[in-house]
């Protein structure tokens, strides 16, 4: 059953959330559009470019941080939390959080008044998160654009689970929640 997305209030403010899967990236583009600091290890060999996500959001309202190590890393998203002063913050994940350093970045978040994201390889979630998500691109046989994705709730603290498949737009900037392929209107069975 297709769950209203908005209504379950996809990601709660001043909370720490988690995403994984293939479309992870796009995800957090999508949710971070309206400014975002992201951080994420220098060592990483693939580089993170604003302009690069200029689909999903505006490269002027996005700051990268690279620090050395996963401490530094956990440290500047702890900082930039707490300081309030970004809408929201993504960290890329390399190594499983424990439930301290989660706990700690929960605490942050509420305490700036910050939305957090952390972009997690599948299976290394946190207990602290207050969300997990599972985002994967979904063909469109009716389309010829790629930007169909199922984004599904894996974890919930407060509130239910569910499956929602969105489009993005890029001409409109806007996120629509459109029914699974086989059931799109003019699908067999369904009326146009």
């Amino acid at each position: 059953m297709l769950a209203p997305f908005h209504t379950q209030n996809a990601l709660r403010p001043t909370r720490v959330h988690e995403v994984c899967g293939p479309r992870a990236f796009t995800f957090a583009g999508i949710v971070a559009r309206a400014g975002a600091l992201w951080v994420r290890e220098a060592w990483l060999a693939d580089h993170l470019s604003p302009q690069g996500a200029t689909i999903y959001l505006d490269p002027a309202h996005m700051l990268v941080a690279r620090p050395d190590s996963h401490t530094d890393a956990l440290a500047v998203t702890e900082e930039a939390l707490k300081n309030g002063a970004l809408p929201f913050v993504v960290l890329e994940i390399t190594r499983p959080l424990n439930l301290r350093e989660g706990r700690r970045l929960q605490l942050a978040a509420k305490a700036g008044g910050t939305t957090g994201l952390c972009i997690i390889p599948e299976g290394m979630g946190s207990n602290a998160a207050e969300t997990r998500w599972r985002a994967t691109p979904v063909f469109d046989p009716m389309r010829e654009d790629s930007t169909l994705m199922r984004w599904e709730t894996i974890k919930n603290k407060s509130g239910t689970l569910g499956v929602w498949y969105v489009r993005w737009n890029s001409q409109t900037h806007c996120l629509h929640v459109v029914p699974p392929v086989g059931l799109q209107p003019g699908s067999a069975g369904l009326p146009d």
